[in-house]
């Protein structure tokens, strides 16, 4: 599948999942979007039974992306997909290890870079190839945990560690700049010996160009600049949709929306 019909149905599957369980981080889901369907369809390193490279989901209440992107590769059943968030289901509305292919168990935020981190050590140690692709929210960047962790790896040049930050600009009940201004992020990453770099998170080509980009012996952070709720008109920007269930009404709304848009 190419990335362009993986950003459609990530969406798609999510959203019909999300409206199905009664609730979810739709919004953060959707601002994530592009980020995993390249991830997913471009930059992990694959067999046949699984993947090489390692991907931590450190916002894991977008677990629902997640699970979408794995159903769409064929690592999820349409079967289990559709017990997301219900009781006795591994598809927790937290992202768990219990899941095929998903590595670390996180929702508690601020935990996922540290654990990310000392993976890419443990590889560094065994001379392996395996590289560590981490993905977090803006708003946990709040968390002091990951700070220690981006001084660590700045000051060991590991190199196989990627982060990637959904910086939608909202969090829970405002924006990130009301709550804890991370202004200037790029500045703050350089200033800890990491390789830096902006983009537009749902550019698939400033995404990718992003990705491949060299790391200059240093660990390597993306910024991608994105949109809660993206691409959905009633959903754009609106921190309501952090945690919100789309009524019938909405769920077709988006399915139309999505269709439009990724045509």
């Amino acid at each position: 599948m190419k990335t362009e019909e993986f950003q459609k149905e990530i969406r798609l599957r999510a959203a019909q999942i999300i409206a199905s369980a009664g609730g979810s981080h739709i919004g953060g889901v959707f601002s994530s979007a592009d980020i995993l369907a390249i991830l997913y369809s471009e930059i992990l390193a694959r067999s046949v039974d699984g993947f090489i490279d390692s991907f931590i989901l450190s916002k894991g209440h977008c677990c629902a992306g997640v699970y979408s992107a794995l159903n769409v590769l064929g690592f999820l059943s349409d079967e289990l997909l559709d017990t997301y968030a219900q009781n006795g289901s591994p598809l927790m509305a937290h992202i768990s290890h219990h899941v095929p292919h998903v590595e670390f168990s996180t929702g508690s935020l601020g935990h996922g870079l540290p654990f990310g981190i000392g993976k890419a050590l443990a590889s560094k140690v065994k001379n392996n190839a395996k590289h560590v692709y981490v993905l977090l929210s803006d708003g946990e960047l709040d968390e002091g945990s990951n700070w220690e962790a981006i001084h660590f790896a700045g000051h060991h040049k590991m190199s196989n560690i990627t982060a990637i930050i959904d910086y939608n600009k909202l969090q829970s009940l405002t924006t990130t700049y009301a709550t804890l201004d991370l202004e200037p992020i790029s500045a703050k990453f350089e200033a800890f010996k990491w390789t830096t770099l902006r983009c537009d998170g749902h550019n698939i080509q400033e995404l990718r160009t992003s990705f491949l980009a060299p790391h200059n012996n240093k660990p390597k952070v993306i910024v991608c600049d994105t949109i809660k709720g993206y691409p959905i008109d009633f959903m754009l920007n609106q921190v309501v949709w952090h945690y919100r269930t789309p009524s019938a009404e909405q769920l077709a709304s988006i399915i139309k929306q999505l269709n439009r848009v990724y045509q």
